[in-house]
């Protein structure tokens, strides 16, 4: 199975130093071993974009001294310092429970398109805020595309592209049969494109529900989580007609989508995600709180994702 968490699992609020990261990242492998004790293999995704923030920022600091890393390489060093956290904390379980430390984390590249629309049209905000006049010099001078962020500055936007493949799925799959667990695809991972001289990073991040979904079908997974703030998915959220789901298919899914349940800024790229692994082949999503992943398994708890009939 494969569990996505988000990158504010390790850094809430947007940040936290390396201890306190360290000490969330006990918490996650705590849900992981709860999912292993069922027996089943298990491939984690995380998010990064609180960790990338801070790295953008950190650099911008230091700017002038050194010339900032592209996007695709803080996304590369993001994706080791959560794996290794991971890692560390979900190895120190295995070597309790089993007498070793079958696991790994793994720096995926995942292609994109080249001619994905996203590309004409950057959304996904990164990094520190900034003044408007400042951001809009930086725009020009780095060919940035910055815009408003709710109120709160200008930030830099880049593309969303979708992602097409995972370039180290046979490897990935390999260590899973091997009885490994895997900590892969991490922020969505590596953007990269397909260029006559090979392999090319491009500065755009990858939703990484998305990623877990299209990994999920590729090594055969049968059950995707999706592992999110709430026990359930809602509808007619935060209003008095508020209910929650415990199962719906995908034609049902979409139909949600349409009327406007699942914001793009917050459930709609989870339930979106849910439907792509279900229609690839990749059997049930479940969309449940990491506390609660191990019981959304067996049903108690969560909303599962299932195909249409």
């Amino acid at each position: 199975m494969v569990l996505a968490i988000g990158g504010n699992a390790l850094a809430p609020e947007g940040g936290a130093d390396g201890a306190t990261q360290a000490a969330r990242a006990e918490h996650v492998a705590d849900a992981v071993m709860r999912v292993r004790a069922s027996g089943r293999r298990v491939l984690i995704v995380h998010g990064n974009g609180p960790q990338v923030g801070a790295l953008a920022l950190a650099q911008e600091a230091v700017a002038r001294e050194v010339p900032p890393l592209p996007l695709d390489l803080l996304g590369a060093m993001t994706q080791g310092q959560v794996g290794v956290q991971l890692a560390r904390a979900i190895g120190d379980r295995l070597e309790i429970s089993e007498g070793a430390r079958p696991v790994v984390a793994l720096v995926t590249q995942v292609v994109v398109d080249a001619d994905d629309p996203a590309f004409g049209a950057p959304t996904k905000p990164i990094g520190p805020f900034f003044p408007e006049g400042r951001a809009r010099r930086l725009a020009d001078a780095r060919g940035w595309s910055v815009a408003e962020d709710s109120g709160r500055g200008w930030r830099r936007v880049v593309p969303s592209p979708i992602p097409r493949e995972i370039v180290e799925w046979p490897q990935i799959a390999a260590l899973l049969d091997a009885g490994q667990v895997v900590i892969a695809a991490g922020g969505g991972g590596v953007p990269v494109v397909h260029t006559p001289e090979g392999l090319l990073g491009v500065e755009a991040v990858i939703d990484k529900d998305l990623a877990a979904a299209r990994l999920g079908a590729l090594v055969g997974a049968s059950t995707l989580i999706l592992a999110t703030g709430v026990d359930r998915v809602m509808l007619d959220f935060g209003t008095s007609a508020e209910r929650p789901l415990d199962a719906m298919d995908t034609a049902e899914a979409r139909r949600h989508m349409a009327d406007g349940q699942f914001p793009a800024g917050s459930m709609g790229p989870k339930v979106e995600a849910a439907i792509r692994f279900v229609e690839d082949g990749g059997g049930t999503a479940v969309i449940a709180s990491l506390e609660g992943a191990a019981a959304a398994l067996d049903g108690r708890g969560g909303t599962r994702v299932v195909p249409a009939i």
